[in-house]
């Protein structure tokens, strides 16, 4: 369309205007014209020059017209835009601060739940989802992970998927209910951007176990963690890098695909019985991708994944999705 649209306003004018020009010489009444004229070429030219300039800059600018919607639709979206801002600036003004997709409602933001880090399982029995600020998200949530019941997140932005790891994490407080989960150890977590700590390279798999723990409590040699970054095809790195023990400004040096696979391998190194990831391989090839989930599974880590490509779905039996309204639903995913 914007092709149609540009040959219709650069050329279509100049066609259309010297169509109209040559009609008094080569039209019906050109012999009526010519005999006013004297077929002079000097005052043919001079109707020529000055027509030609009247007649096309009007085609120009019926072309112009004819393409205005593009324009009138951009200034539609930019009204909006100031439209809401507008609201908000509004509501402030009213003392109201409510977003559109989260309420205030009677629970008091605290710490009335409960946290019991002994349990085999995740299970939520009652958890509202209650960000700092009083914004309620979901009311009550309630569910149960076991072991070997993979699931995954969906919902819009905003609608409380991240939250409710936080409230796992116990950095946000439980405002309400029961959240049973294991020991911290038994957990791991892989947000979109995962943290690259100052030091070598060993060290970014590794984290946060020290080499020291690493060689004497986990057995674990430097061709162990060589077989690992060729499992997520980053065997290149150590040779390109200069060796394990080189330091670096890892967030610099490394591209984001690389260090959501450094990431990976950091998880297959724990191998914890739950394993959360937040988009954790939103930049990585879709090959790759299932290379690194096949062998999550095969090592028996429980899959809980936020993401919004469609590839993971195979990957999971369960889905936990959020509305984006407060509302819910948890239920298990068809083979089909």
């Amino acid at each position: 369309m914007g092709i149609f649209d540009n040959m219709l306003v650069k050329y279509g004018s100049f066609i259309v205007g010297y169509g109209v020009l040559a009609l008094p010489v080569f039209g019906p009444g050109s012999e009526e014209y010519l005999k006013r004229v004297s077929k002079d070429p000097m005052k043919i030219t001079k109707d020529y020059v000055r027509n030609s300039s009247l007649l096309i800059n009007l085609s120009k600018a019926i072309g112009r017209l004819v393409v205005s919607y593009k324009d009138v639709q951009s200034l539609a979206g930019y009204t909006h835009l100031v439209y809401e801002v507008k609201t908000v600036l509004d509501d402030f003004d009213k003392g109201i601060y409510q977003r559109a997709q989260v309420s205030k409602s009677a629970i008091q933001l605290g710490k009335n739940g409960r946290i019991d880090n002994k349990s085999e399982n995740i299970k939520f029995e009652g958890v509202p989802i209650v960000s700092p600020t009083g914004d309620v998200l979901v009311e009550s949530i309630s569910f149960e992970i076991n072991k070997g019941m993979n699931l995954f997140i969906t919902g819009p932005n905003g609608c409380g998927k991240s939250s409710l790891f936080r409230i796992l994490g116990e950095l946000w407080p439980a405002s309400g209910g029961v959240v049973h989960k294991p020991p911290k150890e038994d957990i791991f977590y892989i947000p979109q951007r995962p943290y690259l700590p100052s030091g070598k390279l060993r060290d970014q798999i590794i984290y946060p176990h020290t080499e020291e723990h690493m060689r004497n409590v986990k057995k674990v040699s430097d061709d162990d963690l060589l077989k690992l970054f060729e499992l997520v095809q980053l065997g290149y790195i150590v040779q390109r890098e200069g060796g394990w023990d080189k330091e670096n400004d890892w967030n610099d040096v490394l591209a984001g695909g690389e260090k959501q696979r450094i990431a990976m391998a950091r998880l297959f190194y724990h191998s914890p019985k739950f394993a959360i990831l937040d988009e954790c391989t939103s930049a990585v090839q879709l090959d790759v991708e299932a290379i690194m989930y096949k062998h999550c599974k095969e090592l028996g880590i429980t899959l809980i994944t936020v993401s919004h490509r469609q590839t993971l779905w195979q990957y999971h039996e369960f889905n936990l999705k959020f509305d984006g309204q407060g509302g819910w639903g948890f239920h298990q995913i068809q083979a089909s």
